[in-house]
């Protein structure tokens, strides 16, 4: 254990807690299915597979393939698809409607692609080495509020 440093929910800044709050949620529910996301968001717009093709050039039988959960995208093949839809790509990753973080502010794409960054390269991190990263955070923003 890091001695010294003491982090609670609460001290830490808002986009952490925005973070671990829609991470702790997500992983109390079954394992999110961006295919099916991506096809419900297409199927609402009224677009068919072929249209989303077009739109980016990534060919049906991939598309096909993400939807039906096969192949995960990457973010920026995600990135196109959202464009295609002309929707903003955190709308992937929003919480449904019945989820306790409803309330919480939408995230912009850069923040998307940030948390996506901290959670890919901390998901391998022990709890005493998650929270020195979310100390030294914490007080990387302190300071810089300053």
């Amino acid at each position: 254990m890091h001695e010294g440093l003491q982090t609670d929910y609460y001290s830490i800044s808002p986009i952490l807690r925005l973070l671990f709050t829609r991470l702790s949620a997500r992983q109390k529910k079954r394992k999110m299915n961006i295919g099916e996301t991506i096809r419900n968001f297409r199927l609402q717009k009224g677009m068919s597979q072929g249209d989303i093709e077009k739109r980016t050039g990534l060919l049906r039988c991939y598309l096909s393939r993400v939807e039906n959960g096969h192949t995960v995208p990457s973010l920026d093949t995600l990135s196109k698809i959202a464009g295609s839809l002309d929707m903003p790509l955190g709308h992937f990753f929003a919480e449904s409607s019945t989820d306790t973080s409803k309330n919480l502010p939408q995230l912009s794409d850069e923040e998307v692609r940030f948390l996506s960054q901290i959670r890919r390269y901390s998901s391998g991190l022990n709890d005493s080495d998650r929270k020195l990263v979310l100390a030294m955070v914490k007080k990387m923003a302190v300071t810089i509020g300053r």
